[in-house]
Order: C-alpha cells, then structure tokens, then sequence
C-alpha cells in the first residue's frame, strides 16, 4: 500500500500505520527531521504539499492531508490577535481537486474553523473536520486538560506523552515561539488509526 502524507508533521496521524510505503511531505526542515528520524522508512520529501498533490496524486493507493489550519482555526479571530489573514484556500482547492480527480480513497483534515465551512465535510471528529471519499467511524481520544494553552516546555513533554512522540528539540512555526504548537496540530495517532483502517476495506482487492 503506498500511500501519501501530505503536510506531513511530526506525523501524529501515520504512528500506527503498518505494512505500508509512506512518502511524507513536509516543507519545514526542522520538522521533516524530526519526522525522517521516528519514521526512518518513510521517503521524507521536503517540498510544498500543495504542489505535490496536483502533480504526483495518481500514484498512490491513499493519500491523507492536513493543510496549514492557523487562518481557519476559532483563535485566529480571537480578540487576541492583532494579525487579521484571509483564510487560506488550498484547503479547499485540494477538497475540489480530489473530488474530481482522484481515483484512489483519500481524506483532508483540517479543525473546526470560525465561519459556516465552504464544504460541508464529511465527519466531525472531536475537533477535527473531514473531508473524504469513504465512509468511517472514529471517535476522538480525549485530550489533555487545557491543551490548547500548554505554550511552554512542559505543555510540550505533555503533548508528547499524549501522542507517543518524542523528540528533544523545541521546534517553532515562523514567529510563533510555542514549543507545543507542531503537537497540538498533530492527530492523534489512535485516530489516524481508525481512519487509516477504514480507506483500507476500499482498496481494490
């Protein structure tokens, strides 16, 4: 099974993959590092996601991706973000792309964003939103108690044990200086699990 992972992480989602061939997608450096590190048989490209879906979609058996959710995410219109963003469209675009194009089972996950989403999605999962061509039944591991403000090394070892992932670095995006953010973006691998084993009974056998 050779299945893509786009907007790869630290791969919180493929943790309990099994048997397959992963190509992991990851345009952040320090990330994909860590990543090639925990998954040391995964082909780690480090090139943009958005790009590679549209050029390299119809090689794989199931492709999986969590575009960027920081412009569609509730804190981004909290009062406490002087920074105002469009939200992104390339959530969208792939959600389109995929659904017209596609031949192999495939997901997007993104959070619950602050406006009446474009694209009715598929399955609600605790926080999560998905978008997909086959049917599944999930539920949400429960997450710490106020994950969501654990922005120091400690909500990081936290967010850690939570997922099974570890790794010694304090990793950023751009300017954000929380150490626990690239974990709290990941899904849980028990999750990842469940949808993983569902796009599995639509293979072609």
């Amino acid at each position: 099974m050779n299945v893509l992972n786009l907007y790869a992480g630290v791969g919180g989602n493929r943790k309990l993959w099994a048997g397959v061939h992963v190509t992991a997608v990851e345009n952040e450096p320090k990330i994909a590092a860590v990543y090639q590190r925990l998954y040391r048989d995964d082909s780690v490209k480090l090139a943009n996601a958005h790009d590679w879906l549209l050029e390299h979609f119809q090689d794989y058996d199931f492709i999986w991706s969590s575009p960027p959710c920081q412009t569609h995410s509730r804190m981004a219109k909290a009062t406490r973000h002087a920074l105002k963003r469009y939200p992104d469209m390339s959530l969208y675009q792939e959600i389109i792309f995929l659904q017209n194009y596609a031949k192999c089972p495939w997901i997007v996950e993104n959070v619950a964003p602050y406006y009446e989403p474009l694209i009715k999605p598929t399955k609600k999962v605790g926080r999560h939103l998905f978008w997909s061509n086959f049917d599944f039944e999930a539920q949400e591991v429960p997450q710490p108690t106020n994950f969501i403000n654990r922005c120091n090394v400690a909500g990081k070892l936290a967010m850690q044990d939570w997922l099974g992932i570890h790794y010694p670095e304090n990793i950023y995006y751009g300017s954000n200086h929380c150490p626990a953010q690239i974990l709290r973006n990941c899904v849980h691998p028990q999750l990842g699990l469940q949808i993983f084993q569902a796009a599995s009974l639509f293979l072609p056998r």
